[in-house]
C-alpha cells in the first residue's frame, strides 16, 4: 500500500509523539499522569507483599490515579490547598519525604557491614550465654495466707498441678499453674526473684507479692538460652545498627545547628 502524502505526514508524526504519549498514563483536564507513578505504586504493592505485578493491578492502579487526580484538581478548584491546616499537613509530609530521602541516601553511602553485624552478633550470643530459661509453674491467691496454706499442702504431699486448678490466674490454672520456658526477665522483677535462686523441682517456701497478688513458684526446670543463628537474625541486626546508625548521624547534625 502506498501512502499519499497526507496520509505519510500523519503517519510520520504520530511515530514522532508516541514516545511522549507512552510516557503518561493518561491526561486529566489537560495534567497528565507520568506512567512512572504507576510503576511506583505497583513496586510499592509488590514490596509490601500485597499483591503481584499484573494488568490487573496496573489497571487497578491506574483507575485509582486518575480518580485521584480528578478529587486534587476539584479540591485546588475550591481553594483546599489554601487553606492553613492543609499547608501545615503539606509542609509536614514535605519534610518527611525529604529526610527519608536523605536518610536513605546516608544508609547507602554508610552501609552496615557483614562484619559489624557479626560483631554484634557475637556480642549478643556472648550476653545470651549467660542467661537461663525457667520453665515454671505458679499457683496465685488473693491473700498471704492462702498462698502460705498452698506451701504447707505441697510440703505434705500434695502435688502442685493438682492445687494449681484453684489459682486465681485463670489462663494457666487448667495447665497445672504452667508458664511455659522464660528468661527472668520476662517477669516483674519480685516475681523474678522468687525463684531465681530455686533448682530444678525446687518451690518458693514464702508466697511472693506482686501486683497481681500472692504467687507459689515452681521450677520445673532450668536451661541455657538457647542463641539463634546468626542467619536467623541477621536483617533483625542489620536493622536495628542501621537505625542507630541514623540516630548517631541526627544527633551530630542537632549538635551542629545554631538552635535559638
Amino acid at each position: 500500500m502506498t501512502l499519499k502524502p497526507a496520509r505519510l505526514l500523519l503517519a510520520l508524526t504520530a511515530l514522532i509523539a508516541a514516545p511522549a504519549f507512552a510516557q503518561n498514563l493518561a491526561v486529566v483536564n489537560g495534567k497528565a499522569i507520568p506512567t512512572s507513578r504507576v510503576d511506583a505504586v505497583v513496586k510499592q504493592v509488590v514490596a509490601q507483599g500485597q499483591g503481584q505485578d499484573s494488568p490487573q493491578l496496573r489497571d487497578a492502579v491506574k483507575r485509582d490515579l486518575i480518580a485521584r487526580e480528578v478529587l486534587m484538581q476539584e479540591a485546588i478548584k475550591q481553594g483546599y490547598d489554601k487553606k492553613p491546616e492543609v499547608k501545615e499537613a503539606l509542609d509536614s509530609a514535605r519534610q518527611a519525604i525529604v529526610v527519608n530521602q536523605l536518610a536513605r541516601d546516608y544508609i547507602t553511602k554508610n552501609p552496615v557491614t557483614d562484619a559489624e553485624v557479626k560483631a554484634e552478633y557475637d556480642r549478643y550470643a556472648k550476653t545470651q550465654a549467660a542467661e537461663k530459661e525457667y520453665h515454671l509453674r505458679h499457683i496465685l491467691t488473693t491473700t498471704e495466707d492462702e498462698a502460705k496454706a498452698v506451701i504447707t499442702k505441697l510440703k505434705g504431699g500434695a502435688k502442685f498441678e493438682e492445687l494449681a486448678k484453684t489459682s486465681k490466674d485463670t489462663g494457666s490454672a487448667a495447665n497445672g499453674g504452667d508458664l511455659d520456658w522464660a528468661a527472668p526477665s520476662a517477669f516483674p522483677p519480685e516475681f523474678a526473684a522468687g525463684f531465681a535462686k530455686l533448682q530444678k523441682g525446687g518451690v518458693t517456701d514464702t508466697p511472693v507479692k506482686t501486683g497481681a497478688g500472692f504467687h507459689v513458684i515452681k521450677v520445673d526446670d532450668v536451661r541455657a538460652v538457647k542463641v539463634p543463628a546468626l542467619d536467623e537474625i541477621k536483617t533483625q541486626i542489620s536493622e536495628s545498627l542501621t537505625q542507630g546508625r541514623l540516630a548517631t548521624y541526627q544527633e551530630e547534625m542537632v549538635k551542629k545547628a545554631k538552635v535559638q
